[in-house]
């Protein structure tokens, strides 16, 4: 049985870019998960000690987006690959993100996979 966990369209304001005016202040992030966990080794019975908290994704990547300033969305994005496959279970993570607000008619992002 495959499993994942996603998250999408997650809002951040993240200090990321550049240019002169995008390092003024934090601009408006779209980050999108998409977790690829192991086989279950047991039922979760549902207790959440036997699956991924995904609070723990979610608060890493607030935190991981407050942290610094982040010149390109490679370096965010391979950051927060980091964090992911750092969560027992994953063992592949797709991430994006892209910024909304660089060009008028379309929004600009990367995206990266990684497995452990």
């Amino acid at each position: 049985m495959e499993r994942r966990i996603f998250f999408r369209d997650f809002r951040l304001r993240v200090s990321i870019g550049i240019h002169d005016f995008e390092k003024e202040g934090p601009q408006t992030v779209v980050v999108n998960v998409d977790l690829g966990l192991a086989p279950a080794d047991k039922a979760h019975g549902d207790r959440i000690g036997n699956v991924l908290n995904y609070d723990v994704v979610h608060d890493g990547i607030m935190a991981l987006a407050g942290s610094r300033h982040f010149n390109l969305q490679e370096t965010l994005v391979d950051a927060i690959l980091d964090l992911c496959l750092a969560q027992p279970g994953v063992i592949e993570a797709r991430v994006s993100t892209e910024k909304p607000d660089v060009y008028k008619d379309c929004r600009v992002g990367y995206e990266a996979a990684r497995r452990k």
